[in-house]
């Protein structure tokens, strides 16, 4: 089960109209990601807006983006949930579509021991048919993958990589220094520092706007010119610190919205950003050289 996973790989917003998927400009984005250069897409993660989407439209974008992506990159499915067995399912059902791995959330809300996580992640490595990138996001979900964990999991071949999004580059250190699992940055704004140190490129929410530069970042990091990604970081940065001005993905699916390419629409509790918010935005766009 062992697939090679580097570069950008982007968190793929869910566009809606009139309250249901719009498919046809889901194709448009995957289209435009793959001329881009990404390495992989991920739909429904967090930025995809999973918790509003319902099982049968959560299934429906996955298979849509690997029928339109037509194996041109790699797939890693967002089938993570607060239960094991609603995990194991969706990534059973993402195995069936083709997906290549499966992006797993540690289970949010309900706060699992050391032992609870081993026994979740190893469960959907287990029965759930595909590779499995973990997902570190405690500001999420209230929960830390903490080290020995992350090194026990890590022995499994089927588990292939951690997605680290607690905001500490220092993590990277820590986690090569317990065990040698591949590390993806899960900020955007840390892509490059967690580079230096390790990690072989992110899940990005900025690459939906930018994917040929947020990948171009990724490509000179791991050829190792790192002044060249510095400069192209700094170039980008007001979108990579701008893009979180509200919750994800609120401004990115604005920003979108802003170059015509979806509706402006969300899913409650999700709502549009506020107009001071939008300006800032704005700003952030025109400075990286976007038009709007």
């Amino acid at each position: 089960m062992s697939m090679q996973m580097q570069g950008c790989y982007t968190a793929l917003v869910t566009p809606f109209r009139n309250g249901a998927v719009d498919y046809d400009a889901l194709s448009r984005l995957v289209a435009e990601q793959i001329a881009g250069g990404v390495s992989g897409l991920v739909p429904v993660g967090t930025t995809g807006e999973s918790p509003t989407l319902d099982i049968a439209e959560h299934l429906k974008v996955i298979e849509h983006v690997i029928q339109a992506a037509a194996k041109r990159c790699q797939i890693i499915a967002g089938t993570g949930a607060n239960s094991t067995a609603e995990a194991v399912e969706l990534t059973q059902e993402a195995a069936k579509l083709g997906a290549d791995a499966t992006l797993q959330v540690t289970p949010y809300y309900n706060k699992p021991s050391s032992e609870g996580l081993y026994r979740h992640f190893m469960a959907v490595a287990d029965q759930g048919g595909l590779p499995v990138v973990l997902y570190n996001v405690p500001g999420r979900s209230g929960r830390e993958i903490d080290l020995k964990t992350v090194a026990r999991l890590a022995k499994d071949s089927r588990i292939i990589a951690l997605k680290e999004a607690g905001g500490s580059a220092d993590r990277v250190s820590q986690v090569r220094d317990a065990c040698g699992i591949t590390i993806l940055s899960g900020d955007d704004s840390l892509t490059l520092p967690m580079m230096v140190l390790g990690a072989t490129g992110v899940i990005s929410v900025a690459s939906n706007v930018l994917p040929k530069e947020v990948s171009d970042l990724c490509r000179l990091a791991l050829a190792g010119d790192f002044a060249g990604a510095r400069a192209l970081h700094y170039r980008l940065y007001p979108m990579f610190r701008d893009l979180f001005v509200e919750t994800n993905p609120v401004p990115v699916k604005a920003a979108l919205a802003m170059q015509g390419k979806i509706a402006e629409e969300y899913r409650l509790p999700l709502c549009e950003m506020s107009a001071a918010n939008r300006e800032v935005l704005k700003a952030a766009m025109r400075q990286v050289g976007i038009a709007v």
